[in-house]
């Protein structure tokens, strides 16, 4: 098939930091990789819906679109972005879906013409919040949705934690710039519960150990911080200290510039005041030495090891994935992944673990936007493409038994379920989306 973008050779990848930090799981990023080998899934067939293309064997059902019913009777709000899954019960696996609108945005809130904001509304005035959304654990087929958080703004990214989904507002207007918590189980609207210690900022996505309940941050700024907030007692997990990155040695050090598989040794600098009226908290972290992240994004954890892009870092400004290994209150911090060129990596942006070990990533970039992953041997394989627009894809996320992996389409307003030959799925199962194998097509 014809390539609209020339691929070239992909990251360089960092095997040292294999040996140095001890990857918990099988990426080893031993060698210097190329883009778009067919590997792992073979190549992308044209979609002849023109929505997402696809390898051969895998095919996407479309759950739910903007501006659809809900259950509750308020509409699908437009802009999916950040989503998390959880097992569900009664055979369902549950998925809660960020909306990255703001104030500006009614027509694509959540709700109708002549409709109102329910009471537990954070802020009657903007159009963010989560929906939560029911599917067939078996066939994931859609059994109903409802918006779950409403009135906060521009929820971007965010993760799952042992409490439920953690939403990430990306803006720090009066009374914005918070994350919130939101559990699985909320069939209606429910009050919106802010986690202040977390820090006002520019939030984008969050993570929790669950060994330790401490939870990790990114911040979407081009001078912006990486985060951890560390309970005094993992009993009480949202009673503690917010701290940010620091390099050992070097003050305000950024990353950006750092070569492949060189690890260097950490510590975390206290936040005096993590809900500062203005936007200062980064400003604080950095009058302490804290490192400069340029637009951490995406992040994820594995046995206690963190990953996470800088969707504007590296050589090129065109991304990096990092891997911290915490330890007590130091650890050490490496470059895993980076790109040279916009032809070799455009804007990672959410990334996932799949159930199997491998990283799945989202590009926000210029040249298209693609789903990719990284195998055993750290091979860089596109798995999906939009081929609609040029709109973000965002949310990427697996089933728990790994054998669906979900997405948003962004501008288009749609969220997927994708199922075909992943590791693990027995070949000839019964699935009604899989058994489409000529090529992906719309459910």
């Amino acid at each position: 098939m014809k390539r609209r973008v020339p691929r070239r050779s992909f990251l360089r990848i960092g095997g040292a930091a294999a040996a140095a930090l001890a990857l918990p799981f099988s990426l080893v990023f031993s060698r210097r990789t190329t883009r778009n080998a067919p590997g792992r899934f073979g190549p992308l067939v044209p979609d002849p819906a023109g929505i997402l293309d696809l390898p051969a064997g895998f095919a996407y059902r479309i759950l739910e679109r903007a501006g659809g019913d809900m259950e509750d009777g308020y509409q699908v709000p437009g802009r999916p972005d950040g989503m998390g899954c959880f097992p569900g019960p009664d055979n369902t696996v549950i998925l809660l879906r960020n909306h990255e609108n703001g104030p500006a945005d009614r027509k694509i809130g959540p709700y109708r013409a002549g409709q109102s904001p329910p009471a537990e509304a954070y802020d009657a005035a903007s159009m963010g919040g989560v929906t939560r959304l029911v599917l067939d654990a078996a066939t994931f087929e859609r059994r109903s949705s409802n918006l779950v958080l409403a009135g906060t703004n521009r929820n971007c990214a965010g993760g799952v934690s042992p409490w439920g989904w953690l939403t990430c507002e990306e803006n720090v207007d009066a009374r914005h710039g918070y994350v919130f918590v939101c559990a699985a189980t909320a069939s209606r609207v429910e009050p919106p519960r802010r986690l202040t210690g977390y820090g006002r900022f520019f939030h984008e996505a969050a993570v929790v150990d669950p060994a330790t309940n401490i939870a990790y941050l990114t911040e979407d700024r081009a001078d912006g911080c990486f985060y951890r907030f560390k309970p005094a007692d993992p009993a009480h997990p949202f009673k503690g200290q917010l701290q940010a990155l620091a390099v050992v040695g070097a003050r305000k050090v950024e990353p950006s510039g750092w070569a492949l598989g060189e690890p260097r040794e950490i510590a975390w600098v206290d936040i005096d005041d993590p809900d500062p009226r203005d936007d200062t908290v980064r400003k604080q972290a950095q009058a302490k030495g804290a490192a400069v992240f340029r637009r951490g994004e995406g992040i994820c954890l594995s046995q206690g090891v963190v990953y996470l892009c800088a969707t504007a870092g590296g050589p090129a400004g065109a991304g990096q994935i990092f891997q911290l290994v915490p330890a007590g209150d130091g650890g050490a911090l490496a470059v895993v992944a980076h790109a040279t060129h916009t032809d070799e990596l455009d804007a990672p942006d959410n990334i996932t673990l799949a159930p199997w070990g491998e990283l799945f990533m989202a590009e926000d970039g210029s040249r298209g936007n693609y789903l990719r992953g990284v195998t055993e041997d750290g091979q860089i394989f596109d798995f999906a493409r939009n081929a609609r627009s040029m709109s973000e894809l965002a949310g990427v996320c697996f089933s728990p038994d790994g054998k669906a992996l979900f997405v948003n389409m962004q501008e288009d307003g749609l969220t997927l379920a994708v199922t075909g030959p992943f590791p693990g799925v027995a070949a000839g199962a019964d699935s009604s989306i899989r058994a489409r194998t000529a090529g992906p097509g719309a459910g």
